[in-house]
């Protein structure tokens, strides 16, 4: 019966609240929500459609994009790309000036100017043959070598020559560097013609009583009429001996290697024979090996010692790579001693074995590539 009675009441209740309810509105909870999400999304369509002054919300920047603009993640990346692609390509068809970017730079080169390094060493070189017009490529030489090889002087001093406008080429002078000549060309210096010769080295086991140079005027022998017949090319000698000193003396047309062996920098070795004409006390060579100073300075031999197969102390051997006029002989007379033979037995690794005096030979090339190692 209670039941029967709660049961009335409870149906009472619900036809009551349903009269009560506003058409169109809900009356559950899922009713309430539902209906809840519904107007949001109709809202926010009517905001799309009559958009007011307030700003707009996230969800609607979302979807709302402006004309040709892109906002999607992928989009937003290459956007950027393709238009920095698409103002690359205006530069290279209107650059600004003063804002030329390196890719311009790279398609658009200046007129005759090369860019890229290979064209830049390529034209280099092409600019070097188009100034050079003396002479073949093919077996032309530089000229400074050219005055070397003539006997001339060394290649550095033959800049200064070529600079100074001293040489001629095909009568014309000369002053550019790196001039090429070739063998069809005329290379004249102080009025001569030279000829582009071969490298000869030739050693003279030198005689007593010929002096050191090419021309006397006084008509005394001289160690060219030794060598004269040696070779066709014009030789000369490396350094000089006294009229009465013998041994090795060098002959050659290579000024550069002339050059090298007389300079004092490189300190080229020689060693000499010496007879006095009265035995060199002890005391004496120890002042000799601890350096003398003479009158154009203080000089010192690299060794000295006794002739280990003389009789007696007359006989001395000195090692020296002091090029200074008649310095073994000063040496020897600054302690009162008088020098009786003077003789050059090694000169720059050479020694006279096998060469008689007054006789020459043809160095090899073994010995002509230890003359250019030295130093």
């Amino acid at each position: 019966m209670e039941l029967l009675l709660l049961q009335a009441h409870f149906k009472e209740i619900m036809d009551r609240n349903r009269k009560q309810t506003p058409k169109g509105k809900p009356n559950t909870s899922a009713d309430r929500k539902r209906p809840a999400f519904h107007k949001k999304r109709n809202d926010s369509k009517a905001e799309y459609d009559k958009p007011s002054g307030r700003p707009r919300p996230a969800s609607e920047n979302k979807w709302k994009t402006p004309k040709g603009k892109s906002d999607s993640p992928v989009d937003r990346k290459r956007a950027p790309f393709d238009k920095k692609g698409k103002d690359s390509e205006t530069e290279y068809d209107k650059p600004a000036r003063g804002s030329r970017s390196v890719s311009a730079n790279k398609w658009k080169e200046t007129k005759g100017k090369p860019n890229r390094l290979a064209d830049r060493k390529k034209a280099s070189f092409d600019k070097k043959d188009e100034t050079t017009e003396l002479g073949s490529l093919v077996d032309g030489v530089r000229l400074n070598k050219y005055l070397a090889n003539a006997g001339v002087c060394s290649r550095r001093e033959a800049d200064n020559l070529i600079e100074s406008g001293s040489v001629q080429v095909n009568g014309i002078v000369v002053t550019q560097l790196g001039t090429r000549v070739g063998s069809s060309d005329k290379v004249q210096y102080g009025g001569q013609t030279l000829s582009r010769e071969k490298p000869v080295y030739l050693l003279l086991n030198k005689p007593k009583g010929f002096i050191t140079t090419s021309d006397d005027p006084q008509n005394r022998r001289t160690v060219m009429t030794l060598v004269e017949k040696a070779c066709q090319e014009r030789i000369y000698p490396v350094g000089r001996l006294d009229r009465n000193t013998t041994g090795l003396l060098l002959f050659t047309n290579d000024g550069e290697l002339a050059k090298k062996l007389m300079h004092p920098k490189y300190q080229i070795k020689k060693v000499y024979q010496v007879t006095l004409d009265k035995s060199l006390t002890k005391n004496h060579m120890l002042q000799i090996a601890e350096g003398l100073k003479l009158e154009d300075g203080v000089v010192a031999p690299d060794k000295i010692a006794y002739v280990a197969q003389a009789e007696d102390k007359k006989q001395v051997g000195i090692e020296i790579h002091s090029g200074r006029n008649r310095i073994v002989r000063r040496i020897f007379e600054h302690l009162d001693y008088k020098v009786v033979k003077l003789d050059r037995v090694l000169y720059a690794g050479l020694n006279k074995k096998d060469l008689p005096r007054s006789k020459w030979r043809f160095l090899s090339q073994q010995e002509i590539n230890l003359l250019k190692r030295l130093g």
